[in-house]
């Protein structure tokens, strides 16, 4: 009869070495996508806040109103199901919304930082 051979230490902390590799690799490439994910969720957003903002200036609603009172006039709209959790960027920090030329611009600085230096490269390249 043969005796069964047992895994040696030796084995053992190989694949233990192994299975971290693995994991730090994915943990790795996972960090770009939730990036990826939290500036998608965040242009959304100042897409979706300042459309319905500019709808209820064009109802008849003071500009400046808007602007002071976001929060207030994105909950009666009906189009956002949590205003306190729409203005929240994809890092959790606030909006700044502000009113520029008759417009309403929402920014994130977060998002600002982000896209920073993408743009000197692109000025850069030009």
């Amino acid at each position: 009869m043969k005796k069964k051979q047992a895994l040696t230490l030796l084995e053992i902390m190989i694949v233990i070495v192994l299975i971290g590799l693995i994991g730090s690799v994915l943990g790795f490439s996972m960090k770009g996508s939730l990036d990826k994910g939290k500036v998608f969720k965040t242009e959304r957003a100042i897409q979706l806040i300042e459309d319905t903002l500019m709808l209820e200036v064009a109802k008849g609603a003071s500009i400046t109103d808007v602007v002071e009172n976001a929060e207030t006039y994105l909950k009666d709209s009906g189009m956002v199901k949590n205003a306190a959790n729409i203005l929240k960027d994809g890092w959790g920090m606030p909006f700044v919304i502000e009113k520029k030329d008759d417009q309403i611009v929402v920014t994130s600085k977060r998002l600002t930082e982000l896209q920073a230096p993408n743009d000197s490269i692109q000025a850069s390249q030009e």
